[in-house]
């Protein structure tokens, strides 16, 4: 007695992709609160660890230990933070970190212990085993002790990124100042804190997109390199510095690679959270706005109605945002040669965005190449969501099926709320997420501070499963055939794999088809003609209708006898999360004492470019275990690539003359798999 297939999938205690296309794999684990990754090589990245200020290395999955120790400030989100290799790197070594300096020397998590200019940017060495200091690129404001409130150090930015004009991208959140970046030019505090201000002089550089040349001086091409903004001194220097300004902070920062152009993530205090394209000259808004002028009312109502109630600081209250779009715009803090975008993308609740990562060429497949990925900073929200946008023509939208976000606002009901995102979900369980890097293979790779691990997402190819039996012909027969048959999907969806095993025909076969569109219980003309007998990894090339009709279940193998020339087995394909289905294989059932074994064959089908494992065991059946035979168990671990294992039933020689028995034979996934 032998029982039917079963799905063999990798199994992983954490994330999971909610696309069948997609897979995704632990490469890296046991870091300490990792954030952001640069490749070095093949299977070889350079990982930072926030709270303990250490550049780890890893190489193929292996942890080679720290190759630089800084001592960091990790109070709330300070830390080592932001990355970036020189665009020649391979010849140069440049490496550039965003970190937040110790006053102690030590690693501290005491909010205090910070230079105001804690946050730093500095240039380091990269020797083959080693990172050396090399030059300091910039110091930032880091120090939030603001009267009548608790000092804190947050909204530090991070994000380091090299555009493809070889010029360095620096993101450095508002630190809670609320001077000219912020976009207050009147009615805000008169100094801004106890260092001076508003005017952007060192001490209040905040809420900012920086572009440097990569010793840290100002390219002479930035959008405010020439004007005359009015400002003298260290203000009028860091202007010149300035991308774009009016930011409250951001985890995420990516160049578009098809486009080139600059897109960030942007998190509202509770409302608002915007996906941005950003232009040179660019001003977000904040704090006079977040999320689109029109929804300026939405803002301040729940700005002011619901939550915390403060944007964080006591020196400029909600109750402050304008009430109309109008005098938003007025308020704003205009150099010359600045403009106000709307978001691309916001959600009116927060749902605490994090990382950005464009898939950089067509690893995933080519309906994710060029697509913009976003994690999350918050496990509220499916445990951390990934979510995936495509792109419009001309690279400059968001673009999206969903007739819901055709105004570029997903209206949700609440914070952490996914109405109006499910269309754009496609991995959950990700935890709080850092960095989203496309790796030389071409795989995405997402930093999980949370899970202190780095993740592989991969192109995983859809595998349908149909179990063949006369039952499901239509009319239904009582043949004891019985059968499995797999489609696998390529990459893009076009073209796919079949494999069918059945034993047990009444009668030979005669022909095998690919039936379709029909569901279960009706039947549909042949699509195509399938080889007789087992085979494997058949290829069919589908239509995008046939391929929208599998997935619905609408497709069907039979396979006809000259006993059923209707048809003696059928099965409905459908969809598994498997990668592989592992089934007997057995000619012939039947083995003589006398043998005093029996080589039981098991074949897997579908996907076998991963390894996998089932368990077996003998359970059952009318003859007598010690007896008859010796009970066996164990598990088959099949390596990628491998279709085919065995295993031995010992058979008992009892020298009694006995009728037939049965032994009962069950396969069943391997823990972990």
């Amino acid at each position: 007695t032998i029982n039917a297939a079963i799905p063999v999938a990798a199994v992983s205690n954490g994330p999971s992709m909610t696309v069948s296309n997609l897979g995704v794999r632990k490469v890296a684990s046991g870091l300490d609160t990792p954030t952001s990754m640069a490749f070095i090589g093949a299977n070889d990245f350079l990982v930072l660890e926030k709270q303990t200020g250490r550049v780890v290395r890893i190489t193929n999955g292996q942890n080679k230990g720290a190759v630089l120790d800084l001592a960091v400030n990790n109070a709330s989100e300070r830390g080592l933070l932001g990355i970036a290799l020189h665009p020649n790197f391979a010849s140069n070594g440049f490496v550039y970190l965003f970190w937040s300096e110790s006053t102690t020397g030590a690693d501290t998590s005491a909010v205090e212990e910070i230079p105001t200019l804690g946050n730093r940017v500095d240039r380091f060495h990269w020797n083959g085993s080693q990172l050396s200091s090399e030059r300091s690129i910039t110091r930032l404001r880091a120090r939030q002790t603001d009267t009548g409130q608790p000092a804190r150090g947050n909204h530090d930015g991070g994000v380091l990124r090299f555009g493809p004009d070889g010029k360095l991208y620096i993101v450095a959140g508002d630190t809670g100042r609320r001077g000219l970046l912020q976009n207050i030019t009147s009615g805000g505090p008169v100094p801004d804190d106890e260092f001076g201000g508003p005017a952007p002089d060192d001490a209040h550089l905040t809420g900012v997109i920086l572009r440097l040349n990569d010793d840290g001086s100002t390219p002479a091409d930035n959008p405010f390199a020439n004007v005359d903004a009015g400002l003298t001194g260290e203000a009028a220097a860091n202007v010149r510095k300035i991308f774009a300004y009016g930011v409250r902070n951001s985890f995420g920062m990516d160049f578009d690679p098809l486009a080139g152009h600059l897109w960030t993530q942007e998190n509202g205090d509770d409302s608002f959270d915007e996906i941005n394209r950003v232009l040179p000259g660019f001003n977000g808004g904040w704090i006079q706005l977040m999320g689109p002028s029109s929804r300026i009312a939405e803002f301040k109502s729940i700005e002011t109605t619901r939550f915390n109630l403060g944007l964080q600081q006591n020196r400029w209250p909600p109750s402050l945002i304008a009430d109309t779009p109008a005098q938003a715009l007025a308020r704003l803090y205009v150099l010359p040669g600045s403009h106000y975008a709307e978001p691309e993308f916001s959600w009116k609740y927060a749902v605490a965005p994090s990382p950005i990562g464009f898939a950089r060429g067509a690893g995933l497949g080519a309906q994710y190449a060029g697509d913009l990925f976003v994690g999350a900073s918050r496990t509220t929200l499916l445990g951390g969501y990934l979510f995936r946008f495509d792109l419009s023509t001309d690279r400059t939208k968001l673009s999206t099926a969903d007739a819901r976000l055709a105004d570029g606002v997903a209206d949700n009901a609440d914070k952490f709320d996914l109405a109006e995102s499910e269309s754009l979900v496609v991995g959950r369980d990700f935890g709080i997420t850092t960095d989203i890097q496309t790796g030389p293979d071409g795989n995405l790779y997402v930093v999980s501070l949370s899970n202190g691990a780095v993740y592989e997402i991969f192109a995983r190819r859809a595998l349908f499963v149909a179990s063949l039996t006369g039952a499901q012909e239509t009319p239904p027969n009582n043949s004891q055939a019985n059968g499995t048959a797999t489609l696998l999907f390529n990459e893009d969806e076009t073209t796919a794999l079949v494999s069918v095993r059945f034993s047990n025909l009444s009668t030979p076969q005669t022909v095998a088809h690919l039936h379709g569109p029909a569901p279960a219980g009706q039947s549909a003309p042949p699509v195509f003609d399938l080889p007789n007998g087992n085979f494997t990894d058949f290829q069919i090339t589908l239509t995008p209708q046939q391929v929208s009709q599998l997935k619905a279940g609408l497709f069907y193998i039979n396979v006809h006898s000259s006993a059923f020339p209707g048809g003696e087995i059928r099965g409905q394909f459908g969809l598994t999360n498997a990668t592989s289905i592992v089934r007997f294989d057995i000619a012939d059932g039947n083995v003589n004492e006398g043998a005093h074994s029996k080589t039981v064959n098991v074949v897997r089908i579908g996907d076998t470019s991963v390894p996998a494992a089932v368990d077996y065991v003998t359970s059952g059946g009318t003859a007598s275990e010690r007896s008859d035979y010796t009970s066996a168990r164990g598990t088959l671990r099949f390596d990628a690539g491998e279709s085919a294992k065995s295993f031995e039933v010992l058979i008992t020689d009892d020298a009694f003359q006995e009728g037939n028995e049965t032994i009962a034979l069950s396969l069943s996934a391997a823990p972990g798999s």
